[in-house]
């Protein structure tokens, strides 16, 4: 049988939806374990079958998925996996988000606006699941969206530790690509030991991955910049943001984020920049017509096993990001 068991009994199995399965078997090779065997099937009119072929009770369950296109799929997969779980008498559930599905729903711009951020983790609660575990959530408030424990896990050490290595930290300049990112921008400049810019963007509320403008505040002439950001999904905000550095003299642009939506024209838009370097880790996967060289993809497997580990044993997750917030 797959799973952990301590000298005290308690259970540990992890599940995976179909969404992204590399990710969960990295997952679980980290752990020392295997995947539960799981039936998964789509009927003809588009309802989602579920089973799982060995027993769930009274063990500690974790069930990954990470919310890719198609994604309103994966997330319903996903509810009927965790209610699968509690109507097997698991001893606890924990749903596992490496990508967060409407993250960007987090608040209301205009009236008459869901928070659809709100309504997703009602609808893991209400399924059945007791804890949140997430990469990077899009903003901190989402944690206070669940009524429950929620481990917020960071990219950050691995997406900086990465471009430290890689870049001549005398002549990096971090740039947050908007106010939203300026915290998280600072920490990276502490870790690094780098000064920080930013780029002041005026964006159309009424158009999805539309700006207006965007101006550097900060000095860039000649410096090594890497724009940070949680996610990339259509490439045209942080290639903006890109272009805006060059035309302020840049030497040279690297953009690190956590997350690679990469929807619509997002192959283009990397294809044609003048980046050099895109690095995301792998907590969505990468498609098809993306296997490019000049992106890099980190793994976010170990940092997802060692909070599961902490969880399950009933450490501390905390202790695994200190510094980062």
């Amino acid at each position: 049988m797959s799973g952990i068991t301590t000298s005290g009994e308690k259970k540990l199995k992890l599940f995976s939806g179909r969404a992204h399965p590399e990710l969960a078997r990295e997952v679980a090779e980290a752990l020392g374990t295997e995947l539960v065997p799981t039936k998964a099937l789509d009927f003809a009119n588009g309802e989602i079958y579920v089973r799982f072929l060995e027993s769930a009770r009274g063990a500690d369950c974790f069930v990954m998925q990470s919310h890719t296109a198609p994604i309103n799929q994966w997330i319903m997969e996903q509810l009927i996996m965790i209610d699968a779980l509690k109507r097997a008498s698991a001893k606890s559930i924990t749903a596992i988000l490496p990508f967060y599905g409407y993250a960007r729903q987090d608040k209301k711009h205009l009236g008459r606006e869901p928070i659809s951020a709100r309504l997703v983790a009602d609808l893991l609660r209400q399924a059945g699941a007791d804890r949140l575990m997430a990469v990077d959530l899009h903003t901190a408030q989402i944690q206070g969206f669940f009524d429950g424990p929620v481990d917020h896990l960071f990219a950050l050490p691995l997406l900086a530790d990465y471009i430290g290595e890689k870049v001549d930290r005398s002549k990096l300049t971090v740039v947050s690509p908007d106010a939203g990112r300026v915290k998280v921008a600072d920490q990276w400049c502490d870790r690094l030991d780098a000064p920080l810019a930013i780029i002041h963007k005026r964006r159309d509320i009424t158009q999805a991955n539309t700006i207006l403008s965007a101006d550097v505040v900060g000095d860039v002439k000649d410096r090594v910049c890497v724009l940070v950001d949680d996610m990339i999904d259509t490439a045209g905000t942080i290639c903006a943001a890109a272009d805006a550095l060059f035309d302020n003299g840049a030497a040279d642009v690297v953009v690190a984020a956590t997350h690679g939506v990469l929807s619509g024209p997002a192959a283009d838009r990397l294809k044609n920049s003048r980046v050099s370097e895109f690095v995301f880790t792998n907590t969505l996967p990468t498609p098809a017509s993306l296997q490019l060289d000049k992106i890099t993809t980190l793994s976010i497997a170990p940092s997802i096993a060692a909070a599961i580990r902490e969880v399950f044993e009933e450490g501390s997750v905390t202790s695994l990001f200190e510094g980062v917030h």
